[in-house]
Parts: structure tokens; C-alpha cells; sequence
């Protein structure tokens, strides 16, 4: 019961302040994708996880090179996180590996089963291995040589699929991260608001604090999956991409991951490459990560195309790093499932407490004016915190919603005071207020109390009890801090 009402209040609260994600889901009637003249599409139909209908196409050059081996190597490419990704957003990717020789397969995502809620890395993996089959008996592709790409998400994906069949060659992740998803959310989000300058209580607890009650509410996907057991049951050689200017995968810290992970297992057969002034996806960017141009890093694609020719021709590497060193302001915190008293049911709880404690004060007042019966109040500082403690609870979790969703790369905080956004800065200067209210009104109600009626001491009762309980709710959320 106390998870239907923490997935329920987190729910409406996305509801209300989330855009929908459109969901592009494969149609049944996949359009041909337009291609360069060098280049030829064949639309291919398959079944993916549970039987699901998708749809794709295959690129390959229209020509074969002068020299080329008969059967060219083949590469799906398995999209980063987003809600029936069409597959027309890889297809800078598909043509520049085609045109280097490669059979390529890119598809349309599922939306069927997957939601900004709900997702199934393992779902995901079995698509995936869905198109690797069908690659495999396209004419022209060596059904020996064909291996997965991974983008962001795709790279737990990925490894998913590769440790299940051997039909995999080979692995090539992008932007992939070898930390549990809600960790990598965390950071990203964080990561972007200091990179807009915010410091303080709201990026330092507050953030992290409402991803925990998020998860812990059953509203983040797989949040403490642990990829690196699946990483050490990869035995394919593997190809690991990042840029330097990663703002969604936090770039020094996920590649020991990796090769800790791989060699455990005992595969030393791994490539790292660093790209200068790219970003997540390894796309060139102008301003440190924050946008993405519709070209690849210089060298990406060529690194690509030669790496899978040597592996697929029995030459894979041998444990190696290479490119400038990764930029990454600040490093991830760990995320932990929460204690009892910090549980997403627990901030149901004390929303209704709130809800009755702060709402009873000015229904009863406005009953007695109806009435012609008000009584003069034990203090006017009660009214504050009624009014200013529903002010900072509703204000402080809308705000944070509109934080969470609009962080990563360069979060939109608004006007700034010293480094705190001034939204932020006003709740917390009304969550003092309140504090301060309460303390006054418990003080005026003591030297009163003789000549307080009945009615108007449950009034009180209440009132103060969420006053009392404010005071622990608002140090949790940082809104007491610096």
C-alpha cells in the first residue's frame, strides 16, 4: 500500500509538471529511409522481445571496394535511452560506418513495454539480439563478423546481449557507463546545474534527495542495476568510446569501471578512445558538451570502421587507452536504497501531515467567519506558518521537479545570488520564517493557554505538529542549509 501512494504522489507530480514524451513507436508501415547515392537501404522486418514487431533498415556500400574480402563485416546500432526512438536519429552513425565498409542495421525503438517509468534493459537486449539475427543473413554480410553498438543506455544494453549469444563478434559502446542508472541521473543533473553555476544546499542534497524518493517510489527504471557482473561476462573484444566533454556519463570515473569489470572476467581484449572537443555521443560540440552537432569527432568513424576489420580478422587488442584526458568537474556520490524514515512512503506521509496540519488552520478560520463566531488568534505568527509552510513544501518539490527535468548538460535554474538560484533562496528564507512562526506561536499559545478554548487547542495541536514536523523535513531537503 504505501508504494501505491509513493508511486502515486511522485506520478501526479510528474504529471503535472513533466511534457509528455512523445512515444514514436515502430510503425507498421516503416517509411524507406533516403540514403546517399554511395549507398543502398534494405528495409528488414523482425521480432524482437516477446514477439514485438520491429522495423529497420540496412545500409551497405552500393559497390564493393577494389580488393574487398567477400562478406563484410555487420554492426547493429542499439539507441540510447528514449521512448520508440526512430531510427533515422543513428543514421549519421549508419552511413559514415558504412562507408567504411560495413553492413549496418539501425531500427525503431520500442515504445511497447518501455515508458519514462518502466523499462527492461534485459527486454532492450533481446531486441537487439533480434537484429543482430537478421543482419546476420542479409547477402554480403558475414554472419561471423557481426557485432552490436551501443549509445548512453545502449551501453547496458549491450553487454546484456553479448554475454547471451555468441553470435555477437564484437562490441562497440559510445557514451556507455559502468555505474548503477540512478547514480549516472544524479551526477548528469548535478553535473548540469554546477555548470550553471549553482552551489549550495540545492545541488548538494536536495537533487540527490529527491532522485532517492523518486526510485524508491518505483519511478526510476532499473535505478541500482550493477552492469559490472554483466561486463565481466563479456568475452568479445570491446571498443569503448568517450568524449571528453561527457556531461551525461561521468567520463574519468566510467572506464576503470570497465576494464576492472573486463578483466575480472578475463578479457583483456579492449580499446579505450578519449575524442577531443566531443560529447556524449561523440559528436563534435563548440562549448564543452552542452551542444551537439550532427558531426562525428574527427577519426570516430575511421577508428570504428579499422578496429572491427582487425577484430573480425582474428587481430583483436590487447588493453590499451588512448586520447587526452576526460573533463569531469565533480564526481558521482554514491546511491544508496534509503532508510525507513527517508523512504518515498515517508515523504507521503508527511505530506499529509502537512496537508491536514497547515489546511485545518485557515478551513477552521474561514467556518467561523461563515459563522460570525472568529476568535482572536493565540498569535498572528500561526498564520505564517500555515500559509508559509504550504508555500515552501508545494513550492520547494515543484521547483525540484522542474530542476530534475530540465537538468543535464546546462540546467535552466533561473536568476542567481551568489552562486544559489533566487527561487531556492526565497523558499528557504520562508522555511526559516515558518520555523521561526512556529516557535513564536508555541511561546504565545503557553502564556495563553488558560483562556484558550477547547476547539481552538486541537486547532493549535495540529498546527504545531506540523510546525514540529516541518523542522526535520525542511533540514532533509536542504532547505535549512547553505
Amino acid at each position: 500500500m504505501r508504494r501505491i501512494l509513493a508511486r502515486a504522489a511522485v506520478a501526479l507530480a510528474l504529471c503535472l509538471l513533466v511534457t509528455p514524451v512523445a512515444a514514436a513507436a515502430a510503425a507498421a508501415e516503416p517509411s524507406p529511409l533516403a540514403v546517399p547515392a554511395d549507398l543502398r537501404a534494405t528495409e528488414v522486418s523482425f521480432r524482437g522481445s516477446g514477439g514485438l514487431a520491429m522495423h529497420g533498415t540496412v545500409l551497405a556500400p552500393a559497390e564493393a571496394k577494389p580488393g574487398a574480402k567477400a562478406g563484410r563485416p555487420g554492426i547493429v546500432l542499439v539507441h540510447g535511452a528514449g521512448t520508440g526512438t526512430p531510427r533515422k536519429q543513428l543514421l549519421g552513425e549508419a552511413v559514415e560506418f558504412a562507408r567504411r565498409g560495413l553492413s549496418v542495421l539501425i531500427y525503431d525503438k520500442r515504445s511497447e513495454g518501455y515508458s519514462l517509468f518502466d523499462r527492461s534493459y534485459s527486454q532492450l537486449a533481446d531486441d537487439a539480439l533480434g537484429a543482430v539475427a537478421t543482419l546476420r543473413t542479409q547477402p554480403g554480410t558475414d554472419p561471423a563478423k557481426v557485432g552490436l553498438w551501443g549509445l548512453s543506455e545502449g551501453g547496458w544494453v549491450v553487454p546484456i546481449a553479448a554475454s547471451r549469444s555468441k553470435d555477437v563478434a564484437f562490441i562497440v559502446l559510445v557514451g556507455a557507463n559502468g555505474l548503477a542508472p540512478l547514480r549516472q541521473q544524479t551526477w548528469a543533473v548535478a553535473a548540469g546545474l554546477r555548470k550553471a553555476g549553482v552551489s549550495g544546499s540545492l545541488v548538494e542534497r536536495a537533487e540527490p534527495k529527491l532522485y532517492t524518493a523518486i526510485a524508491d517510489g518505483g519511478m526510476f527504471p532499473e535505478p541500482y542495476y550493477d552492469p559490472a557482473p554483466t561486463i565481466a561476462a563479456v568475452r568479445q573484444p570491446v571498443l569503448g568510446i568517450w568524449g571528453v566533454n561527457d556531461l551525461l556519463t561521468p567520463p574519468k570515473e566510467t572506464p576503470p569501471l570497465f576494464a576492472r569489470a573486463l578483466e575480472a572476467g578475463g578479457n583483456r581484449h579492449y580499446t579505450f578512445q578519449f575524442f577531443p572537443g566531443a560529447d556524449h555521443a561523440a559528436h563534435q560540440t563548440p562549448d564543452g558538451g552542452v551542444t551537439r552537432l550532427k558531426t562525428l569527432a574527427p577519426g570516430y568513424a575511421d577508428l570504428v570502421g579499422s578496429w572491427v576489420e582487425d577484430v573480425t580478422n582474428g587481430k583483436p587488442p590487447t588493453a590499451q587507452t588512448n586520447g587526452p584526458a576526460p573533463v569531469q568537474a565533480s564526481l558521482t556520490v554514491p546511491m544508496d536504497p534509503p532508510a525507513w524514515w527517508e523512504a518515498a512512503w515517508m515523504q507521503v506521509v508527511a505530506l499529509l501531515v502537512f496537508l491536514v496540519a497547515f489546511g485545518a488552520y485557515p478551513v477552521v478560520a474561514l467556518v467561523r467567519r461563515l459563522r460570525r463566531a472568529s476568535l482572536v488568534p493565540v498569535s498572528r505568527a500561526a498564520r505564517l506558518v500555515s500559509a508559509g509552510g504550504f508555500g515552501v513544501v508545494l513550492g520547494a518539490f515543484g521547483y525540484l521537479f522542474y530542476v530534475v527535468m530540465t537538468g543535464g548538460k546546462l540546467a535552466a535554474p533561473g536568476p542567481m545570488v551568489a552562486g544559489h538560484p533566487v527561487i531556492w533562496v526565497a523558499l528557504q528564507l520562508l522555511a526559516v520564517a515558518c520555523v521561526v512562526a512556529t516557535v513564536r506561536t508555541a511561546l504565545a499559545w503557553r502564556r495563553l493557554r488558560a483562556s484558550v478554548p477547547g476547539g481552538e487547542r486541537v486547532r493549535l495541536g495540529l498546527l504545531l505538529a506540523g510546525g514540529a514536523v516541518f523542522l526535520p523535513w525542511a533540514l532533509y531537503w536542504g532547505l535549512l542549509l547553505p
